[in-house]
C-alpha cells in the first residue's frame, strides 16, 4: 500500500511540473527542397546581351530557373535563379502573384532574379524600357516554368539544415572602368568627355588605374539533409559574365557551368531528390573577366567560361568542408517599392536625338552607337516623372540577402555587406530590369554605365535604395 501512495504521489508531482511549468514553444525544424525547371527558348528568338540582337541558331547547354524553398515551420521563402539576361518586372510580379495563389508563399518572400547571361533569348519583352508590358509568349512560359520549379521544390521539402560561407576567387575579377592618360580621350555617344573609360584597350600604356574595386567573395548557403545529403545551394559572385560563345549559341554561360561541376565535384547521387546548386549574380555592374593589363590570347568557344566555372566550383567545394550547418534558424523577409525618379534628356539633348533618328537608317548604322542612344533617350522622355523600385530584404537566420533590380555597381555590394548586423550579400536583377546602377561618385566619372540611356535612374538612386534596405534589415 506504502508503495502504490508513494508511486502516486511521484506521478502527481510529475504532472503538477509540467502544468505549472512555464509554457514554452518548441521551434519546428528546417525544411528545405530545391527544383530545376527548363526555360530554354526556341530557336530564332533574339539572342540579347550586345547592341544588335541575333537569331539563336543552337543551344550549347539548356537554360533553367533554379529553384530553392526554405521552411520554418511559420515563414517558407522561394529563392530563384534564372539564366537569363535579365527579367523584365511584369515575369516577377506575375510570377510571385501565382506562387503566392497556388503555393500560399507570399509574393514578398520569394526571390526571382536574373544571371545577366549575355546569350540568352530576351525575357524583357518588346522593349526592356518600358514601363510596363504585357509579357509576350517566352515570358509567359518562363512565368509557367519558374512556378513549376518552385511547386516541385515545395513537393520535396524534408528535413534539413543550413549554414553559410564564402571562397575566395579573386583571380577572375576585374573593375572594367579605367582612368586613362590625358592622352586618351574618351567621349560618350552624346559627345560628352568621359573621366574613364570602359573596357579599355588592353595592355597599353594609356592604362592607369581601375576606377573602382572589386569583391573577391563567393558568399553562398549551403542546405543539406541532416545526414550530409546535399540538397542545394544559393550562391552570389561579384562577376558580369565570361561570355566567348559559339556563333548563334543560347548558353547559361559560367553561371550554369559553375552549378554542373559542383553537382559533379560533390559526387551528388543521381537518383531523385537531385542536389541543386545556383548561381546569382552579385554586384558586377563594372566587373568582368578581362584583365586589361595582361590580355590573354585568342581562346576557343567556350574555353575561358569554362576555366572559371571549374575553379570557382572547386573553390566553392572546398569551402563546403568548413561550413557549420544548423537547423534551428529563422526565416523572413521584408519588401518594398520606393520611389525614385527617372532621368530625364536635356531639350537640347532631345534636339540631337531626333536629328540623328531623322538620318535614313542604313545596314552600317543599326550598331552605330550615336544612333542607337538618341533611341533610347526619345524613349526615355516618355517615360513619367517618377517610377516605383522593388526592394527586398530575405533574412535567413544571421544571413542577410539584399536585392535591387539593377546591374549594381560592386563598392555598392561591398557597402551594403558594411551595413549588415551580420553576414550577408547583394543579388542584382531581381524583380525586373531597370540598367545600371553606378554610385554617385561613379556618375561623377562617366563612362558606359552612367550614359543616359544605359543609366535611366536619378544618381543618388543608389543611396535611396541601401538606406532602404537598412531599415528594413533594421526593422523589428
Amino acid at each position: 500500500m506504502r508503495s502504490v501512495l508513494i508511486r502516486g504521489v511521484v506521478l502527481l508531482t510529475a504532472l503538477l511540473a509540467v502544468v505549472l511549468a512555464p509554457h514554452t514553444t518548441a521551434r519546428a525544424e528546417l525544411r528545405a527542397g530545391a527544383a530545376t525547371s527548363n526555360i530554354t527558348p526556341p530557336l530564332g528568338g533574339d539572342v540579347v546581351g550586345g547592341f544588335v540582337p541575333f537569331p539563336a541558331a543552337h543551344i550549347h547547354d539548356e537554360l533553367h530557373a533554379r529553384c530553392l524553398v526554405l521552411d520554418d515551420g511559420k515563414t517558407r521563402l522561394a529563392l530563384v535563379v534564372c539564366d537569363l539576361l535579365g527579367i523584365h518586372r511584369s515575369v516577377s510580379d506575375l510570377a510571385r502573384a501565382q506562387i503566392a495563389e497556388r503555393l500560399a508563399i507570399p509574393k514578398e518572400n520569394v526571390l526571382i532574379s536574373a544571371t545577366h547571361t549575355h546569350s540568352a533569348v530576351s525575357a524583357l519583352g518588346t522593349s526592356r524600357y518600358a514601363v510596363d508590358q504585357q509579357p509576350d509568349a517566352y515570358q509567359q512560359f518562363v512565368v509557367t516554368r519558374i512556378v513549376d520549379g518552385v511547386a516541385r521544390a515545395v513537393n520535396l521539402l524534408r528535413p534539413a539544415e543550413i549554414g553559410f560561407g564564402i571562397a575566395e576567387a579573386p583571380e577572375h575579377v576585374f573593375n572594367r572602368r579605367w582612368y586613362m592618360a590625358d592622352s586618351y580621350i574618351a567621349k560618350s555617344p552624346y559627345g560628352d568627355i568621359d573621366k574613364v573609360k570602359m573596357n579599355p584597350p588592353g595592355g597599353g600604356k594609356e592604362l592607369l588605374r581601375p576606377a573602382g574595386p572589386t569583391d573577391p567573395e563567393v558568399s553562398f548557403l549551403a542546405v543539406r539533409e541532416p545526414d550530409g545529403a546535399m540538397i542545394g545551394l544559393f550562391a552570389a559572385y561579384s562577376l558580369h559574365y565570361v561570355g566567348g560563345v559559339g556563333s548563334g549559341d543560347v548558353s547559361a554561360d559560367y553561371f550554369g557551368m559553375f552549378c554542373d561541376e559542383l553537382v559533379r565535384l560533390q559526387g551528388a547521387d543521381p537518383k531523385l531528390p537531385p542536389f541543386v546548386p545556383m548561381m546569382a549574380n552579385g554586384t558586377s555592374g563594372d566587373v568582368n573577366n578581362i584583365n586589361f593589363r595582361e590580355p590573354r590570347p585568342r581562346q576557343a568557344a567556350y574555353e575561358q567560361m569554362r576555366l572559371v566555372a571549374n575553379d570557382v566550383a572547386g573553390k566553392v567545394h572546398q569551402a563546403l568542408g568548413e561550413v557549420s550547418y544548423r537547423s534551428d534558424v529563422e526565416l523572413g523577409a521584408a519588401y518594398r517599392e520606393p520611389t525614385v525618379r527617372w532621368r530625364v534628356p536635356s531639350p537640347a539633348l532631345m534636339a540631337w536625338a531626333k536629328d540623328k533618328l531623322n538620318e535614313p537608317p542604313t545596314e552600317s548604322n543599326r550598331a552605330d552607337l550615336p544612333r542607337i542612344y538618341a533611341g533610347r533617350a526619345v524613349a526615355m522622355a516618355e517615360h513619367p516623372a517618377e517610377t516605383v523600385v522593388p526592394v527586398q530584404a530575405l533574412r535567413i537566420g544571421d544571413v542577410w540577402i539584399g536585392t535591387m533590380p539593377f546591374e549594381i555597381f560592386t563598392e555598392i555590394g561591398l557597402d551594403f555587406k558594411r551595413r549588415l548586423p551580420g553576414k550577408g550579400f547583394l543579388v542584382s536583377l531581381a524583380h525586373g530590369y531597370f540598367g545600371y546602377l553606378p554610385s554617385p561618385a561613379q556618375h561623377e566619372l562617366g563612362g558606359y554605365e552612367t550614359w543616359l540611356g544605359t543609366n535611366r535612374v536619378q544618381p543618388e538612386t543608389s543611396d535611396v535604395l541601401l538606406d532602404q534596405l537598412s531599415e528594413m534589415i533594421a526593422a523589428p
